[in-house]
């Protein structure tokens, strides 16, 4: 199995969707989750973080973590300030910040490319395309709930200092 970051079908024009083996869709989303938790600055920031770290197929299953753009958290109020903030993310992630935290060398000539897909993506994402039943789906918090999809408090793991989602730290579950 594989995974697939795609654009909706809505869209025009259509812009090629990213698949990607499961080991480099590992690879990229653990260099996006340093890179996001090295820069965010306000709780929106976070939470589009640990989204991203929620995409861990150690724990959620190999080949089931592709998602259409649409399928992220963005919201109407704030969502120039998200795109920034995932722009910004992508091109730390590129520059191969934080990579010395990883038990391993990604290969730069497979996740870049990816990467600037995925940047060339978010870039003709609009506030237009936003999907409001999935924010709302995946940001309801239960004071209740043993183990929230955004824990309290966005603690960061101590050994990697990137954002704990529901499943902990997407380094650690992966070996790093």
């Amino acid at each position: 199995m594989a995974n697939t970051i795609a654009m909706p079908k809505n869209i025009v024009p259509m812009i090629e969707s990213i698949g990607m083996s499961n080991g480099l869709t590992s690879v990229f989303i653990e260099v996006l989750s340093i890179s996001g938790s090295m820069l965010a600055k306000t709780n929106r920031e976070r939470e589009m973080t640990i989204w991203l770290a929620q995409q861990d197929q150690s724990v959620v299953g190999i080949g089931t973590v592709g998602f259409d753009i649409d399928e992220m958290p963005w919201t109407i109020d704030t969502f120039e300030e998200e795109k920034d903030f995932m722009l910004r993310m992508i091109a730390y992630a590129i520059t191969e910040a934080g990579w010395e935290k990883l038990s391993y060398k990604p290969r730069k000539e497979s996740v870049k490319p990816c990467l600037e897909q995925l940047q060339t993506m978010i870039h003709a994402f609009n506030r237009d395309d936003v999907n409001l039943d999935n924010y709302l789906e995946w940001s309801e918090i239960d004071e209740d709930d043993d183990r929230p999809t955004i824990p309290p408090g966005y603690p960061k793991c101590v050994k990697h200092e990137v954002y704990l989602s529901c499943h902990g730290c997407v380094l650690c579950n992966n070996g790093s």
